[in-house]
């Protein structure tokens, strides 16, 4: 019972840290990159960059009143369960958008690129990896995300579906100010920074999953446990269109012997069927030495 009380405020400690400190570094990439070229990549800092330019609201108030009045929505629209969910970021957000403020200024001097493109590149890394850290536990920073939670209760939007809305909204709104060009960097950002929320919060894939459909199982099953010294787990199947009875083997392969596995699929069996997927994690089952993603 103590290395589970241990082991789970070691895993708390380590999500708060990163909760605070990919807030640190989203405040940091709004006032380095989002602020300083005017790029409008969606939320309610956006429209804060937006409103900053067509009517002199200061950014980090419009930022601050906001936040806290989408709070109070919150708290009587979603209930106290779903408000306590996004109170700390709500308030930490703002504050390191001030506190980083002087910080991005000093690094300005030093990150003025002549090709914009870096800029977008770098402002991508950098939001993405914060985004990461942030979501990784299951945080949010408020914001657009109480909108988009609002979104889904009364509009019955599903929540994807609210994020693409709400921010192509507020990019097209960023387009109208600032340009074409800024519309197209703020798309730009955000594809690089969905990559690195996804790989951030699943994982790089360091092995496939193999489902192998074949009538020379006796042989594909000899292949995998000699030559590619792996387990494997067999589940009866039955044909959707012929009703034929079969097996269906599935394994987990090293990524640098995908393309050698399926090959020797195909040559001991040219009519096989089988599907590969991503594999982050594998625990459990036959582990051996020479599999190091094992």
């Amino acid at each position: 019972m103590g290395k589970k009380i241990e082991k789970e405020s070691k895993e708390l400690i380590i999500a708060g840290f990163s909760f605070v400190f990919g807030t640190f570094c989203l405040a940091l990439c709004y006032n380095l990159f989002f602020v300083s070229k005017n790029i409008v990549v969606g939320g309610v800092s956006g429209l804060g960059i937006i409103l900053q330019e067509v009517f002199g609201i200061n950014s980090q108030a419009f930022i601050y009143i906001a936040s806290f009045i989408l709070l109070i929505f919150s708290y009587f629209c979603l209930g106290k369960e779903e408000t306590e969910r996004v109170v700390i970021g709500t308030f930490l957000y703002p504050l390191f958008i001030t506190l980083t403020a002087p910080m991005s200024e000093f690094l300005l001097h030093y990150l003025d690129f002549q090709e914009i493109l870096v800029t977008v590149v770098l402002a991508g890394l950098l939001y993405g990896f914060s985004n990461g850290l942030v979501y990784k536990y299951g945080f949010s920073t408020g914001g657009s995300d109480i909108i988009i939670r609002l979104g889904r209760k009364y509009l019955h939007f599903s929540e994807g579906k609210g994020v693409l809305i709400f921010n192509f909204l507020i990019i097209l709104a960023g387009g109208l100010v600032f340009g074409i060009d800024n519309a197209v960097y703020a798309l730009i950002i955000l594809v690089i920074e969905s990559i690195l929320v996804d790989k951030i919060i699943i994982g790089i894939s360091e092995s496939k999953k193999f489902m192998i459909y074949t009538r020379e199982e006796n042989k594909v099953k000899k292949i995998i446990e000699k030559e590619f010294l792996t387990g494997f787990t067999i589940f009866p199947t039955v044909g959707g269109y012929s009703h034929t009875k079969g097996a269906m083997i599935m394994c987990v392969i090293s990524n640098r012997d995908v393309n050698l596995f399926k090959d020797r699929i195909l040559e001991t069996d040219p009519r096989a069927f089988f599907v590969i997927s991503d594999c982050y994690e594998v625990q459990g089952g036959i582990k051996r030495s020479n599999l190091p993603f094992l």
